[in-house]
């Protein structure tokens, strides 16, 4: 039996945005976010997670025909509140990373944020194979994830240990794992860059943020936000 489900809620985000450290590593995460997803025009965008949809409405403001699907009824109730929907905006979609209600190889882009982190390792799998399902071929997944390997994954560890069933719950995925997650799933690992190095106070962030673009164009360790980017191979050629 899996177990219960754990629920944020928008306020959470609200309160994080509001709050000097949580702007500062949302702008960090987001720049190398979209760094990495490049220009979104006129692609199908699946944003699995959206949570209150402020990447799904980004993506929108860009030009890109946007899915965002998230399991929270109140997540989406928050996104529609934060602006269009339909065809003005993103279609907002209840549902599960494990069982996408969206038809196969259909999307040129699914992009999901800290959503297999809080998955059990078989639901992850399930999740990251149905992200792979709904690419069309040629098409990209961006997965962003919590690192194992930093002092905010200590930080969360302890706060499970102390009674957070929020974290008490969390799987955090290395390197490793998420590259093996997405090859599993039939997909081409293309590139794996980390974000927000500093530790996850205020007085240590504004100092070490100006080292972020130098660290994460060299290594992954230490950093506490991790973004894979996978392609789902083109079908070959047919001969004759």
């Amino acid at each position: 039996m899996n177990a219960p489900e754990v629920k944020v809620g928008p306020s959470a985000y609200d309160r994080w945005r509001a709050s000097d450290l949580g702007a500062l590593t949302e702008e960090i995460e987001h720049r190398l976010l979209w760094e990495t997803i490049g220009d979104p025009r006129r692609r199908l965008v699946l944003d699995v997670g959206c949570g209150d949809g402020l990447l799904a409405r980004q993506a929108s403001r860009m030009g890109a025909r946007v899915v965002g699907l998230d399991p929270d009824q109140a997540m989406l109730a928050a996104a529609v509140a934060h602006g269009a929907s339909g065809l003005d905006g993103p279609w907002w979609v209840r549902g599960r990373a494990q069982h996408l209600p969206i038809k196969d190889a259909c999307c040129d882009l699914v992009v999901a944020v800290t959503v297999l982190c809080f998955l059990s390792a078989s639901e992850a799998r399930k999740a990251t194979a149905e992200m792979a399902r709904v690419l069309r071929p040629g098409g990209r997944l961006v997965l962003g994830e919590l690192s194992p390997y930093s002092i905010w994954a200590a930080s969360r560890r302890v706060r499970g240990w102390l009674g957070s069933r929020l974290w008490r719950r969390a799987r955090f995925h290395g390197p490793a794992e998420l590259k093996g997650l997405a090859q599993e799933a039939g997909l081409k690992a293309e590139s794996l860059q980390g974000a927000v190095y500093y530790p996850p106070w205020w007085w240590a962030a504004r100092r070490l943020a100006t080292w972020e673009r130098a660290l994460s164009a060299v290594t992954t360790l230490g950093a506490a936000f991790l973004i894979l980017a996978a392609s789902k191979p083109r079908r070959p050629a047919v001969i004759g």
